[in-house]
């Protein structure tokens, strides 16, 4: 297996993915799909793979399909392949490329995939014929690498009845990095600060260098300085990152009625109709704009874990939370250079609004991860979900539930009930409404083995620390990072 380069942090997993499916010596062309959000690293991923590998790396842009044709004939010819005469359509340029790789495997990335098919929405079927039966991938060595960042192309190309369904040995999703792994890219070995970055900045790598100019804050207390003068400073890439990401989302029209819709969930409405009553439009009126969010990865579905058919929506994309939240607001302030006044007035909100609701997900993240070590038990989903308490006519919000493997046959089994709060102090009160909680779901599931946990940004009471017969495990940030 070929050596991952020092340059390249962390994307083990997807190092050792690629290479395998680079030397693969199976007669004939292989195909992989490689996709994700933009800024993840894709480019520099198969850039690196290309490089360490001899293969060839074809970023497209967007053009028309002579001009595309004409590049990509140039980049055969750097590769040491013969282009005898013009290419005269995609037919014939990947023709030429399957037929050319014939010795031993070669990589061919084809980055920003869906910019070639949108100037030429045939090539996918192309592909799929050369690669069949009777085509020219049948006596290649080739491996072709399709790459892009427009999820809702690249989620279609192996789906439903697409051309390329079935021919794909790879499928590559490149993620953000996980908040401890984003922890460690930043430099921030400060649990408190890692928060609060990633509630901002999320696992995105390209967040960390060109679009801040290499500048980290310096420890917790140079947080609030840093916002200011990178993500709130109209001088700064990040300033107008979150809009970027959303226009550069083909399948989206309207961009105002997308904002609405996203910053109706950043601050806190997450029901279809609680969407729909704060942007006034009726409930169907935007199931197509949050199916689109969701295919685009900017938004997702989850499952309340308790009530059947009861679904929540998260935004997916941090960055585009605190734009939705903190930003877009007071836009005309922040352009006209009152960073400053903005977040000293934003401050709360963004510790109830953005990193509230973020620091859930990451003790989500925690829980998965931690599982047997942390809970005793195996786990198999985690997710957050509503308990209906009769006789307090109620609700009980539990932010972390996590549920053993299914059994067939059996119960569910709750592995664990969770609460997370950021900016709270816990005590006895949080960890008897889970013991409330537990007793409520014990007519449903089997809780007798169910772990009581509370994550906490700020801290435990002392009468709750010094409780030996406490009935809960408490978490700490440096237990959620060690």
């Amino acid at each position: 297996m070929t050596a991952k380069p020092s340059h390249v942090f962390d994307r083990d997993r997807e190092w050792a993915g690629l290479t395998r499916f680079a030397a693969n010596t199976h007669p004939g062309a292989l195909l992989g799909v490689v996709s994700g959000r933009r800024r993840q690293g894709k480019s520099f991923l198969l850039e690196a793979l290309t490089t360490a590998t001899g293969g060839m790396y074809f970023p497209a842009v967007e053009e028309t399909e002579a001009v595309s044709l004409r590049a990509f004939a140039a980049a055969l010819t750097r590769q040491g392949i013969a282009v005898t005469r013009p290419l005269q359509d995609w037919g014939d340029a990947i023709a030429l490329l399957l037929s050319a790789v014939r010795d031993e495997p070669r990589i061919v990335a084809i980055d920003e995939f869906p910019f070639l098919v949108k100037a030429s929405p045939s090539l996918p079927s192309i592909v799929q014929r050369e690669l069949g039966p009777g085509g020219a991938g049948q006596g290649s060595k080739a491996r072709l690498l399709l790459c892009g960042s427009a999820m809702s192309v690249m989620g279609q190309l192996l789906a439903g009845q697409a051309p390329l369904r079935g021919r794909a040995s790879l499928e590559l999703l490149v993620r953000p990095f996980g908040y401890r792994d984003a922890a460690r890219f930043w430099g921030a070995d400060d649990p408190r600060l890692a928060v609060m970055l990633h509630a901002v900045v999320g696992g995105t790598p390209a967040y960390r260098r060109e679009f801040v100019a290499f500048d980290a804050p310096d420890g917790p207390g140079d947080f609030d300085a840093w916002i200011t003068r990178t993500v709130l400073s109209p001088q700064s890439p990040l300033f107008r990152e979150a809009r970027y990401l959303l226009a550069e989302e083909t399948e989206i029209r309207d961009p105002a009625l997308y904002h609405s819709v996203l910053g109706a969930i950043a601050v806190g409405n997450r029901t279809n109709g609680g969407i729909a009553s704060y942007v006034g439009r009726k409930a169907a009126d935007i199931t197509h704009p949050l199916n689109v969010l969701e295919d685009c990865a900017l938004v997702a579905r989850e499952p309340d874990m308790f009530r059947r058919g009861r679904w929540t929506y998260r935004v997916t994309e941090p960055l585009i939370r605190f734009y939705e939240a903190i930003m877009r607001p007071e836009w005309s302030r922040l352009e006209a250079g009152g960073a400053e006044a903005v977040w000293r007035e934003q401050r709360s909100a963004f510790s109830a609004q953005v990193v509230g609701p973020h620091f859930e997900s990451i003790c989500r993240s925690f829980a998965q991860v931690a599982g047997t070590d942390l809970f005793g038990a195996p786990v198999g989903e985690v997710g957050a979900g509503v308990v209906n308490d009769p006789a307090s006519k109620s609700q009980i919000e539990i932010d972390v539930v996590a549920f053993a493997p299914a059994v067939p046959g059996q119960s569910r089994r709750i592995v664990s009930l969770g609460e997370v709060k950021w900016g709270e102090t816990m005590g006895h009160r949080h960890v008897d409404r889970l013991a409330r909680a537990r007793d409520l779901l014990s007519a449903s599931y089997d809780t007798s083995d169910c772990v009581l946990a509370c994550y906490s940004g700020a801290g435990f009471t002392a009468d709750l620390r010094a409780d030996k017969k406490a009935p809960a495990v408490l978490l700490t940030l440096e237990d959620i990072y060690g």
